[in-house]
């Protein structure tokens, strides 16, 4: 199959191949993303400038440019902070049910929209099985509004997924902010049999203001 994002995967592949693998840094559409491949794996990520409140938003990208499958769960993002505290990411479903439970329909409506501004906005993402195809196979079997926003907030959260070669993905990830800012830190990444770590400076440093 044909490989996504060439441009991208091509150099992160070069940066891979030296002894201590950096990510490379890139901007669109107003926001700044990191990406770094290992394994044949690319992974892209950047901070969604949502104001959900109690949480920080990461689009992720997943493509799989080895010869062989990978399974990539949210569980695998962890965030260190420069305190040595940790965050985890909220599960998948516990996420869409505060939402709906505390937001509400104009909460989702806020997120959905600013989600499809990134990636839409970027030409370098292709996924062969992200949002856009959760979407529309949710939305085909909805019929109130309220069941289309669950299914709409269901599509943006990145959810496990076994990408075959030549296949991608892409998907928001929840971090709990616990009363407290989401600051610098390093978002570490096991997957592919690898280690893929990113200096982040946080949400605020990722927008290109």
């Amino acid at each position: 199959m044909k490989l996504l994002w060439p441009g991208i995967v091509a150099i992160a592949l070069c940066s891979s191949r030296s002894v201590t693998a950096q990510a490379i840094e890139f901007e669109s559409n107003g926001l700044k993303y990191q990406t770094l491949t290992k394994n044949g794996l690319t992974l892209m990520f950047t901070y969604l400038p949502t104001h959900l409140k109690n949480y920080t938003v990461m689009q992720v990208a997943i493509s799989n440019g080895s010869s062989i499958s990978w399974t990539v769960r949210p569980e695998d993002f962890v965030y260190k902070h420069r305190d040595g505290s940790v965050s985890s990411p909220v599960p998948p479903r516990k996420v869409v049910d505060r939402m709906l439970e505390r937001g509400g329909r104009s909460e989702v409506i806020k997120l959905v929209t600013t989600y499809e501004a990134g990636i839409y906005g970027m030409a370098r993402i292709n996924s062969t099985n992200g949002y856009e195809q959760r979407r529309q196979a949710a939305l085909a079997e909805m019929t109130s509004a309220k069941l289309k926003a669950a299914a709409a907030a269901a599509a943006v959260v990145y959810v496990s997924v076994k990408l075959s070669p030549g296949q991608s993905t892409d998907g928001a990830i929840f971090y709990p902010l616990d009363g407290k800012p989401f600051g610098p830190g390093t978002l570490i990444v096991r997957a592919a049999g690898e280690v893929f770590e990113f200096e982040s400076s946080g949400p605020m440093a990722a927008r290109n203001n």
